[in-house]
């Protein structure tokens, strides 16, 4: 049984997109604090390198082959997890994907895919893991947003757009799950280093000093930076917060 209110010991954690950046952050900030976790992605090589962390942390994990635009895979998803652990007390929804340029260089096919990812792929996962948790008394969601649903950004609308819907999305699953024990909260990531960000650096050498210098901490984030927010969103500590997203971004949105 939990010792602490933060303590995860027993509980099971399905983080989407969890081989990688924010969601392997994640992913072993939960283990850190006693959770089982299941990774939910498509890259199989990156998966099993995040499972031989996970593990050496001293939880089980388990890889699942993931699209979570998906409706058989994401079906798929909470069948392997409950026939694993036969709980799932823990979902962060943090795949998502990101297509720039300027808006009216966008196809339609390109602006759907973005949406289907990551506002979508949170709403089934979400939807899919709501009567499992209901059974079981409760659950905590985690979903994943940006500081664009916060503001808009010129070269990535349909993130924006997505990013926007998953806020609101974080808001009325909260307000309609409450019933059933259910917290429902957002976090939204500022300027962190990841496989996403990388060609920022890389290919918009200039942009990415100007995002560092408005930054008040003075540099970009780390995704293991994310993993103590989201053990207290998944723990007993916040048991009375829901509805809410909560920037991590080094004072970004401050401004």
């Amino acid at each position: 049984m939990p010792t602490t209110s933060f303590d995860l010991t027993g509980k099971t954690a399905i983080v989407t997109g969890g081989n990688g950046g924010i969601g392997l952050g994640i992913a072993r900030g939960l283990a850190q604090a006693g959770a089982n976790v299941v990774v939910a992605a498509r890259n199989q090589q990156k998966t099993d390198s995040a499972l031989e962390q996970l593990r050496s942390l001293g939880v089980k994990a388990i890889g699942v082959s993931t699209e979570v635009a998906n409706e058989k895979d994401v079906a798929n998803m909470v069948k392997a997890t409950l026939d694993e652990f036969g709980r799932v007390d823990i979902l962060v929804n943090n795949a998502g994907m990101s297509i720039r340029k300027p808006p009216q260089d966008y196809t339609m096919e390109e602006f759907e895919r973005v949406i289907d990812v990551n506002l979508n792929g949170t709403f089934l996962c979400s939807r899919d893991v709501h009567a499992s948790m209901k059974a079981a008394g409760g659950g905590k969601i985690i979903n994943i947003g940006s500081m664009t649903s916060i503001f808009g950004s010129d070269w990535v609308v349909p993130y924006s757009a997505s990013k926007g819907g998953v806020v609101q999305i974080t808001k009325s699953l909260a307000i309609a799950w409450a019933r059933d024990n259910i917290q429902v909260n957002a976090i939204l990531p500022g300027w962190i280093h990841t496989d996403l960000t990388a060609p920022i650096k890389t290919d918009f050498s200039e942009r990415y000093e100007t995002i560092r210098s408005r930054i008040p901490h003075g540099r970009w984030g780390e995704p293991d930076e994310m993993g103590g927010c989201a053990v207290f969103l998944a723990s007993a500590a916040s048991d009375y917060v829901t509805g809410v997203s909560i920037p991590i971004d080094g004072g970004y949105t401050s401004f």
